[in-house]
């Protein structure tokens, strides 16, 4: 893939999100590892408005060049990809139900068994730091471990995946678990599972997809 091409699936990203429902306006950034680097979406740019010449190219150090500045939250997207080689691309959404759950500031426990698709029994909620910052990026950090998506407090979802198509499936999965559990709050205190069930469940994930 060319770095062009890679541009124009950020841009794809972006849009998919929009017409998701998973940011509006200048809200979220969609990253991607490139070479040495990595490619991020500008700041204060509409999804409607980036094209494929606006995006960003960073080194690890911070560094950029280009027309426009990179998103004001560059430095997660530089810490996970430091951090965790399987990470490809991440997607950070400020979509409606996980932002609602993220202003609880609470984990989402295992009222479904599609918990497991993000890595283990719960998705955290990583504890509020100011946007854009160093702190910010260690939390959101600590509260992936061993997961691929997690919450912000006061702020929205972070999602990251092997690469642009399973980062954007899989913040739009995550959104669509969020909803759910939204709901059945408004019903009443869902039924969890256990940690043995969930156990299963992980296990049962580390085949899941898997074409023989």
């Amino acid at each position: 893939m060319t770095q062009i091409d890679l541009r124009e699936g950020i841009v794809a990203a972006v849009h998919a999100l929009t017409a998701h429902n998973l940011n509006r306006g200048t809200a979220g950034n969609v990253s991607a590892r490139w070479n040495e680097g990595f490619l991020v979406t500008p700041t204060g740019f509409a999804g409607d408005e980036i094209q494929p010449g606006d995006i960003v190219p960073m080194a690890f150090d911070g560094s950029w060049h280009g027309a426009c500045k990179p998103s004001s939250e560059w430095r997660f997207h530089r810490d996970l990809y430091a951090a965790r080689a399987e990470a490809g691309a991440i997607i950070h959404a400020h979509a409606p139900f996980a932002t609602a759950l993220a202003c609880i500031g609470a984990d989402i426990p295992p009222f479904h068994y599609m918990i497991a698709r993000f890595g283990g029994s719960t998705v955290r909620c990583a504890p509020y730091a100011t946007f854009g910052t160093q702190a910010l990026s260690d939390q959101a950090l600590a509260a992936l471990e061993g997961r691929c998506a997690c919450l912000l407090a006061n702020h929205g979802m972070l999602v990251f995946g092997r690469d642009l198509r399973q980062a954007l499936a899989l913040a739009i999965e995550f959104e669509a678990l969020c909803e759910q559990y939204w709901r059945a709050l408004q019903i009443g205190q869902p039924v969890l599972l256990d940690e043995a069930e969930m156990a299963v469940v992980l296990e049962k994930f580390g085949s899941y997809g898997q074409q023989q």
